[in-house]
């Protein structure tokens, strides 16, 4: 019978019909790979921590900067800051408005003045003529011909002056009198034709016309 044999008979037997060793090599195996997953737990873990130190880091100077900037601000002084500035802001605008109204009314008074200046050196040369062509008749028989050249001499020189500008003054061959004016501007090419008729307009009309052209 089987139990009349020797114990140790039978155990070398059972022994002997199995075999252990791929077992042994599984768990070996699953040894090692819960001992590879510990390890990258841990190495995890660790960088993990190592952030979290950073940014405990990084949390605590933001606090320290937000409490200096806190403690550093006030809005009634923001507020008074912003009013102030508003106020220096309109009195600039203003001040640049009158400035802007005081240049269009000196730059109108200069025009007129201008104009003016143009209307008095016209009646000049019409004055300087009236009195050549008097002396040259010889009214009073005596025929002072110095006196008749400087007052060619100046009538020549104002209207050398005008040509300068681009202005040519002609004058009527019957009475002398200065009826038209040939006025040019060269940086626009134009060429202006003025028949002057004193009866139908002033003379501060026909300077400032002048100017105006030019």
């Amino acid at each position: 019978m089987l139990l009349e044999e020797d114990p140790s008979t039978l155990i070398a037997h059972t022994t002997q019909n199995f075999n252990i060793t791929p077992d042994r090599h599984a768990v070996s195996r699953v040894a090692e790979s819960l001992s590879t997953l510990q390890q990258a737990r841990d190495l995890r873990l660790r960088e993990s921590e190592t952030n979290l130190k950073k940014l405990a880091r990084t949390l605590n100077t933001l606090q320290s900067q937000h409490q200096e900037v806190t403690s550093s601000h006030s809005s009634a002084e923001h507020a008074s800051l912003i009013s102030r500035l508003d106020t220096q802001k309109f009195r600039v605008a203003k001040n640049v408005s009158d400035l802007e109204m005081e240049t269009e009314r000196l730059q109108t008074q200069l025009a007129e003045l201008q104009a003016r200046l143009q209307e008095l050196e016209l009646q000049g040369v019409d004055g300087d003529a009236a009195a050549a062509a008097t002396s040259s008749t010889g009214e009073d028989g005596s025929g002072n011909g110095g006196q008749v050249r400087s007052v060619e001499d100046e009538v020549l020189l104002r209207l050398k002056v005008y040509r300068s500008l681009g202005i040519e003054i002609e004058r009527e061959e019957q009475d002398g009198e200065f009826t038209r004016a040939v006025v040019r501007n060269d940086r626009r090419g134009d060429v202006c034709v003025v028949n002057v008729d004193r009866h139908r307009f002033s003379r501060f009309f026909y300077a400032n016309y002048f100017w105006q052209t030019l």
